[in-house]
């Protein structure tokens, strides 16, 4: 289907990825690793740290949908990665279990985009918008309250005991919503995420975020090309689906 061929009337909520389409995560987790390890008498390259971090993401959720461990919440998949990030970095010995926990939770504290909290107030005047992410749904809470972000509520992979994009947190979204797979529509910045939603029966809306992983990142083409309707920021969106 084609953006020209798209109908915002026939969607009735939005559903919004959150690490890296609604909140900046590089810039966040990067400042708040550089802060602590200093604080531990370590000096640590915050961004590629952050970067090597949001690296092991996509597998160690992989390795819970492909049924290779048990359920565990983000936070734990977090902890896990960051213990042997630490570890290769030869500094496991200077940061103990509270610190470790400190930098766990800087994935609870991230600054929203510039244009997500107006964006989203607009959009929310038409559509019901929930955080639909493979959070935590404590971490999203949290994070949405810090970040002011106008979310009518939460949605975390957690209630589904899956992670995007795995059908299920797509499925457990529009049926707790009370609406049709077609009638929920997927916002993301990332390929991975919008195809998930597109095979779960999904709409789709791929917003661009060219600095999410950095200066010389850019935008993901994969997204772009999954999604059925294209904006450069929420506010963009809001004006492609009509809202005031």
């Amino acid at each position: 289907m084609t953006e020209t061929e798209f109908d915002p009337g026939a969607v009735r909520a939005l559903a919004f990825d959150i690490f890296g389409t609604t909140v900046d995560w590089r810039t966040g987790v990067a400042e708040q690793v550089t802060r602590v390890a200093r604080r531990r008498g370590v000096e640590l390259d915050g961004e590629a740290f952050a970067d090597a971090w949001r690296g092991k993401y996509l597998p160690s959720m992989g390795r819970v949908n492909g049924g290779e461990r048990r359920w565990a919440y983000l936070d734990v998949l977090h902890r896990e990665s960051l213990d042997e990030l630490l570890e290769q970095h030869g500094v496991a010995a200077a940061f103990d279990d509270a610190s470790r926990g400190e930098l766990v939770r800087a994935w609870h504290r991230l600054p929203a985009w510039e244009d997500a909290a107006e964006g989203l107030a607009r959009l929310r005047g038409r559509y019901v918008v929930a955080a639909l992410s493979n959070g935590g749904f404590a971490l999203l809470t949290h994070l949405v309250k810090a970040a002011g972000l106008p979310f009518d509520c939460i949605l975390s992979a957690e209630l589904a005991q899956r992670y995007k994009p795995d059908p299920a947190p797509y499925l457990t979204a529009a049926r707790l919503l009370d609406v049709e797979p077609g009638e929920l529509l997927m916002v993301a910045c990332h390929g991975w995420d919008l195809a998930g939603a597109r095979g779960a029966g999904l709409r789709t809306a791929f917003v661009a975020r060219p600095l999410e992983n950095g200066p010389a990142g850019g935008a993901d083409g994969a997204a772009e090309v999954a999604g059925e309707v294209a904006a450069a920021d929420f506010g963009d969106l809001a004006d492609r689906l009509g809202c005031p």
